[in-house]
């Protein structure tokens, strides 16, 4: 059996990631998300140097990669870096829609491939305590744009055109494609994530 490794510590893409794969590891990557001046661009090359670098300590491994960039006409949003800069994008992005792009690639030996997901999401116009409420349970605050849209318990997400795993971290119709060369056996994602069976990525 091949060694697959993320080269992620996000608990969703984790998550995500076992409904291809019985058995992986993770290995996080060291690489500096560093944005430059095109979202698509920077989330494809980031997910492949994070595959890259786990690749290049772990030969004879699979590793798969992935980022996820928030943005819209004016900016990229990242992971906030305090509650008064999570509350700043909710202002920024509340009642709006904007684009989730999520890169992902697969390094092995001899094979790389790397690929993008864009979709568009409006976010609920939820009031400022609301807001606050939400920053203070801190789940906002380890995720690109300062929320997430599984969080449905505070209603984060009003509209989706798109992949919901891509949106989540893990573009999984995508990811399965791309490691079919490698080998490796991956199950089908809507076997066990019904959003999976009417995702536009599906193959």
């Amino acid at each position: 059996m091949k060694r697959v490794l993320l080269a992620s510590a996000s608990p969703r893409r984790r998550e995500l990631l076992a409904a291809l794969l019985d058995a992986f590891e993770v290995v996080p990557s060291a690489v500096d998300e560093t944005f430059g001046i095109d979202p698509i661009a920077d989330a494809e090359s980031l997910a492949l140097a994070k595959a890259r670098d786990v690749a290049a300590a772990n030969p004879g491994a699979v590793v798969i990669g992935s980022d996820t960039i928030v943005f819209d006409d004016e900016r990229a949003y990242g992971k906030p870096e305090d509650a008064a800069d999570a509350f700043a994008m909710w202002l920024a992005l509340r009642g709006r829609a904007h684009r989730v792009v999520t890169g992902v690639a697969v390094v092995a030996s001899g094979y790389e491939a790397a690929g993008h997901t864009l979709s568009e999401v409006q976010l609920a116009d939820l009031g400022d305590a609301t807001v606050r409420a939400y920053i203070a349970s801190g789940r906002p605050m380890d995720k690109a744009g300062a929320y997430a849209i599984q969080d449905t318990d505070f209603g984060t997400v009003t509209r989706l055109d798109g992949c919901y795993c891509s949106v989540m971290g893990l573009p999984l119709w995508q990811l399965r494609a791309l490691l079919g060369p490698t080998g490796v056996s991956c199950a089908k994602p809507d076997a066990t994530r019904p959003e999976c069976a009417t995702c536009p990525g599906r193959d």
